[in-house]
């Protein structure tokens, strides 16, 4: 999962350009651009400092292993058997907010509740039109109408994408640039197991019997880790996103935004807690191809840990030895990933602690230009 970079970027009907003197703005047509710079919100990473020019208008984490193996939720099992599951999950994400990207995420969240006025300007001429044509209206009137109609709405949507996007340009020094690949390459180890899914809640067992022997439950749902770009950001690079739940983290070489329905969050990888583990897991589902089998065991067990011959639908089941990553921080980040094969998470963890110290400390970066 190597990463690019971009010298240039479409916002709407402008165009942004990377050179060594700075940003470039342009607008026009195919053969006919008009353009001004430097502008445009630039990015220098590096040893020696971190720029943020914005000049666009306007919990604690679980232990890395356990003796028991935990099992999936399963809601035909007598609930008096295991505890209550308590959820794992993030806080809000306006609690989530590292003061080097303050101003950023305020922008940021700015522009995601601007209102779009394209679907309106769309509906009210689709309405004008209606009643044209019910009011007979003549046919060259419908026509230039329907021709404004377009005109306008292309006109409101290209406003739209420059109200509600934030550019951001990055400029890598050659130890920036090998520090960020790692952990694309890192990510795409991830991205690449059979399976992976988000922990959203775990619970005690009381009754192990009922429950395949196991210690803990847990409620979880497959998610993803891949390349993708996040909402209401133009950039030159490819950010890895990861689903956890609710929440999208979106690893960008500075730090992670967290984005959900409410707004966007962040965390510098200097504040991020990376914390990787196995678990011995009963799995019920089919067992992912590159999953570990690592013992047996039964649907329901007696004290022995053998078949309860009292029921009949015992059936045998494979624990698969996994991988879980925690991310956490202090500022209420916290959420955990289950892997089907282990080994990424380490190098993971190693990558982003090494974005972590190549990343100045507050003081040094994050300047605003004016």
């Amino acid at each position: 999962m190597g990463f690019y970079l971009r010298k240039s970027i479409s916002v709407g009907p402008l165009r942004f350009n990377l050179s060594k003197s700075g940003i470039g703005v342009s607008a026009g047509v195919k053969g006919l651009r008009f353009g001004v710079g430097p502008r445009g919100n630039y990015v220098h990473m590096g040893r020696g400092g971190l720029y943020y020019r914005a000049t666009i208008p306007s919990s604690s984490a679980p232990s890395e292993q356990r003796r028991q193996p935990a099992q999936r939720l399963d809601p035909q099992i007598p609930p008096g058997t295991r505890a209550p599951l308590e959820e794992i999950e993030s806080a809000d994400v306006a609690q989530i907010v590292d003061s080097s990207s303050r101003e950023l995420l305020n922008e940021l969240n700015q522009k995601q509740k601007t209102t779009r006025l394209w679907p309106i300007v769309a509906v009210a001429s689709m309405a004008v039109l209606i009643v044209g044509l019910s009011s007979g209206w003549p046919n060259w009137l419908l026509v230039l109408l329907f021709l404004v109609a377009i005109a306008g709405t292309y006109v409101a949507h290209g406003r739209d994408a420059l109200a509600k996007t934030v550019v951001l340009f990055y400029d890598f020094d050659p130890e920036m640039e090998n520090a960020y690949g790692q952990l694309h390459s890192c990510a795409g180890r991830l991205a690449d197991c059979a399976a992976a899914w988000h922990i959203e809640a775990e619970g005690k067992v009381h009754d192990r019997k009922y429950h395949a022997g196991a210690s803990n439950l847990v409620s979880r749902k497959q998610t993803f880790v891949r390349r993708a770009e996040p909402p209401y950001v133009k950039t030159n690079i490819e950010t890895i996103a990861i689903g956890v739940g609710r929440q999208t983290l979106h690893f960008f070489p500075d730090r992670v935004l967290i984005y959900d329905q409410n707004g966007v969050g962040a965390v510098g990888y200097q504040e991020l807690r990376v914390n990787v583990g196995t678990r011995r897991f009963i799995e019920s589902d089919p067992v992912p191809r590159d999953a570990k089998v690592v013992d047996r065991t039964w649907k329901y067990v007696n004290k022995s840990g053998g078949p309860d011959r009292r029921f009949k639908d015992n059936k045998e089941l494979p624990i698969c030895l996994y991988e879980e990553i925690s991310l956490s921080s202090q500022t209420g980040l916290n959420e955990v990933l289950q892997i089907s094969q282990c080994g990424g998470g380490e190098s993971f963890a190693a990558a982003i602690a090494l974005l972590g110290q190549k990343i100045p400390q507050e003081g040094n970066g994050a300047i605003p230009a004016g």
